[in-house]
């Protein structure tokens, strides 16, 4: 047995992280329960894409490092670790094709157009799917509580520009 609890995951909810990847991207995500988080994307592929209540599953693999994974509408799936106590991130992000082709149509409110990211998925073409797998820095933490509807709320084109230090 590990030395930790791994069905604890008290120290990652309502977690607000902003991180940049090794490529430059820079994205955050919102822990906001044991099975949801929001997230918005600052820059990179799909800069300004944003999304909340996104199923994930969510597990505890050290003392200080969760693991957050999931499938989109659009068919992209995505795996996170967050170490926070080295403020290390690391993320593996399988892009089906159509996004690779057209990343465009995915900047969106990810919630008001469901239907139209599962109709391009349906479309395709899925492969060959592209893997992006990338180290980060987290470069903010805060502790915003569990279930916080304003922790995420506009896209990141609508932030103050000294985001996320302004509040």
């Amino acid at each position: 047995m590990p030395a930790f609890d791994t069905a604890d995951l008290s120290n990652i909810l309502g977690k607000h992280l902003v991180y940049t990847y090794d490529n430059g991207w820079n994205y955050e995500v919102y822990v906001k329960n044991a099975t949801t988080i929001d997230y918005r994307i600052h820059s990179g592929l799909v800069g300004n894409r944003w999304v909340k209540d996104q199923k994930v599953y969510l597990v505890r693999v050290a003392a200080d490092v969760y693991k957050i994974s999931w499938t989109e509408p659009t068919g992209t799936d995505v795996s996170l670790i967050i170490n926070l106590e080295d403020k290390l991130f690391h993320g593996t992000i399988f892009f089906p094709r159509w996004v690779m082709n057209n990343p465009e149509h995915t900047v969106c409110f990810q919630n008001e157009h469901i239907a139209q990211m599962e109709a391009y998925r349906e479309a395709g073409p899925v492969y060959p799917t592209e893997v992006i797998d990338e180290f980060a820095t987290i470069t903010f933490i805060e502790d915003c509580g569990e279930n916080n509807e304003n922790v995420i709320n506009c896209p990141a084109s609508e932030l103050p520009a000294d985001f996320p230090h302004h509040h």
